[in-house]
């Protein structure tokens, strides 16, 4: 029998931040071997272009199609083999795929480099085809390795060096690939060894990647794309969140696709700039995307934290629709080298648009990629992660027709940035309305780190999976926002009736889904119903939070625990995890001194408030009395 590592299981050592991950062998040598991939791509395509564009007279390959016939082959493979390369990663040992396709790397660019040596380019065009190949099939290894190797702390953090790491990359073989290739005489020959070398390091690192074993040996591989992938997109859909973020990824490739291909005509015909300048809107934008996505581990307090998911797209929003104003009122001048465009202030303004847009852009992907492997079922991970490669190949294709059909009706380019920025506001909401988790971590986010400084201690004792009950002192109307914010997982919350009557905090409760519960005596139908939604959620292997005391204290001191955690632990016995709330009281929304939420800024901004978790009790040993004592222990703890 084979025996699956999840994210939870993984125990680790503790290290202080996600750059020591690239002294351990656990991601090192991965983290080395899909940098050199991506750069290798990189540095290929572009050499590539550049010698068709500048250096050969192709007449059936006009230079003006040269980029856009080189990107549709390389990202053709994503949508026939996708599906294919998912089914391959679930199958088989990851280390194993990860090898088998760095020696196909090295085969393809044996090939490219006699392609370069002899001026080849129908073979050149061969092996941009089979290059996209090597990425779709490296594809779900690179996402679905993660979450076997590193634990639910570490995931955001890792996912960030991934992202970091890949648009560093791809800066890096763009660069390297245009000044090889345009060296005289010798050039193509230097992009041939290059990008053999580089195969050739690529395969040499990922020998010391550690064994990632199949997560669903069993499986039986359909062949067929077609049939494949509408599999895949139905079993993505499955799970609404994971499906929900596999889209808004998707659009986040589609929001990135315009810019990026628009660079070039964005700086030669808007900002007046050369190929420099071109090349330095390159380098802003790889380095806010990276930046972004190292925040995020920063940000998250070492957790997968979708409330910056919002964040992000605000960001996204805001700076690309100010790109639009910051463009707009350029001069016209001559065409201006990379000295002259940096010495002119409004040039700047541009620049910061487009470093903040990506660097939103990354607060944006991380935890979305984070939360797809945290949420997405092992055994059928990385079918889930093919799924989003072929929903990200489909938006990009989308972007560049739209893109192309707006700049066909004589819409400038910045108005293209403006409308793109529009409409992410519009697909942004939308996902958020249709997916409240990601809004509700949003509002948790602002509140544990504008209006509080929250600190969480013992976190490692909410389960990452499994049903668990979870029990707390109540003291305020927002103790479930901040529970939220301490959770990795969602929390269903059961709730007093009277709270879902109350403005925009009952609207709030609603969106999470909360559980109105009433006095048996008051209202027996609510009563009932509420511990029979209640039992559903343990049933469903999710995670449900109860306030024993009935109510928010009126004193401030912790109440008796009533009987309600008996009577679901008797038909559902979980796991009970106790939970303290400490220095609520006396804030805006405890009772203290009265009616809550009367007294604004009782205590200012950025008080100090925390949660204690302690060890689960066996359902066995669970009784009021004895909970109600563990949780006043943890509050004086």
């Amino acid at each position: 029998m084979t025996t699956l590592t999840t994210a939870a299981e993984v125990q680790p050592p503790t290290h202080p931040n996600q750059f020591a991950l690239l002294r351990q062998r656990r991601f090192a040598p991965f983290f080395w071997t899909q940098f050199s991939g991506a750069a290798n791509d990189n540095l290929f395509k572009f050499a590539f272009t550049v010698l068709v564009t500048y250096q050969l007279q192709v007449s059936w390959m006009p230079p003006a199609l040269a980029g856009l016939v080189i990107g549709a082959l390389f990202i053709l493979p994503f949508l026939l083999f996708s599906a294919t390369s998912g089914q391959l990663t679930d199958k088989y040992d990851k280390t194993t795929v990860i090898r088998f396709v760095k020696n196909l790397e090295i085969a393809i660019m044996l090939l490219a480099g006699w392609g370069f040596w002899s001026v080849n380019v129908p073979v050149l065009l061969a092996c941009v085809f089979l290059m996209g190949v090597h990425s779709t099939l490296f594809g779900p290894v690179k996402f679905a390795y993660l979450p076997q190797h590193l634990s639910e702390r570490e995931l955001t953090g890792g996912n960030g060096m991934v992202e970091m790491g890949t648009f560093v990359a791809i800066l890096l073989g763009n660069v390297a690939g245009g000044l090889i290739v345009a060296i005289p005489d010798v050039g193509r020959h230097d992009v041939a060894i290059a990008c053999v070398a580089l195969a050739l390091i690529g395969r040499t690192v990922a020998q010391w990647i550690p064994s990632a074993p199949a997560t669903d040996p069993g499986l039986k591989i359909n062949w067929n794309p077609v049939t494949e992938t509408w599999a895949n997109l139905k079993l993505a859909h499955r799970h609404v969140v994971v499906f929900r973020s596999l889209l808004g990824i998707s659009w986040m490739w589609f929001f990135g696709a315009v810019f990026l291909a628009q660079f070039p005509s964005f700086a030669k015909d808007v900002l007046q700039g050369d190929e420099q300048v071109a090349s330095l809107l390159l380098v802003v934008f790889s380095i806010g995307i990276g930046t972004g996505s190292l925040l995020c581990e920063v940000l998250s307090k070492r957790h997968v934290e979708i409330g910056l998911v919002p964040l992000g797209a605000i960001g996204m929003s805001v700076f690309a629709v100010d790109l639009y104003f910051a463009a707009r009122g350029l001069p016209p001048s001559a065409i201006l080298g990379l000295r002259e465009f940096v010495a002119l202030p409004a040039h700047w303004r541009v620049m910061a648009d487009l470093a903040l847009l990506s660097l939103f852009a990354g607060l944006y992907s991380v935890p979305m990629y984070a939360l797809i492997q945290l949420r997405s079922q092992p055994s059928h991970r990385a079918r889930i992660i093919a799924a989003n490669n072929i929903l990200n190949a489909l938006f990009m294709i989308v972007s560049s027709l739209i893109v192309g059909a707006l700049l066909s009706a004589h819409f400038t380019i910045p108005q293209v940035f403006l409308i793109t920025g529009l409409l992410n506001a519009v697909v942004a909401f939308y996902i958020f309305m249709l997916v409240p988790e990601y809004l509700m971590r949003f509002v948790a986010f602002l509140l544990t780190r504008v209006i509080y400084r929250f600190k969480v201690r013992g976190d490692e004792h909410i389960p990452t999976t499994g049903a668990a009950l979870l029990v707390c002192n109540h003291v305020s109307f927002i103790d479930a926002v901040l529970l939220m914010a301490a959770s990795p997982r969602p929390i269903r919350f059961i709730m007093d009736h009277n709270i879902f009557k109350m403005p925009v905090i009952g609207w709030f409760f609603k969106l999470c889904k909360a559980i109105p519960i009433a006095p048996q005596r008051e209202n027996a139908a609510t009563y009932e119903q509420a511990f029979a939604q209640a039992r559903a959620v343990l049933a469903d292997g999710e995670l449900l939070c109860i306030f024993p005391e009935g109510g928010i204290t009126r004193d401030g001191q912790l109440g008796e625990f009533k009987g309600g955690v008996m009577k679901l632990i008797e038909s559902h016995p979980v796991p009970v995890v106790p939970l303290a709330l400490q220095n609520l009281w006396g804030s805006y929304f405890s009772r203290a001194g009265g009616a809550a939420m009367s007294k604004p800024f009782r205590r200012g901004l950025f008080s100090r408030v925390g949660l204690v978790a302690g060890s689960a009790v066996p359902p066995a040993s669970v009784t009021p009395a004895a909970l109600r004592e563990r949780v006043g222990q943890l509050l004086a703890s």
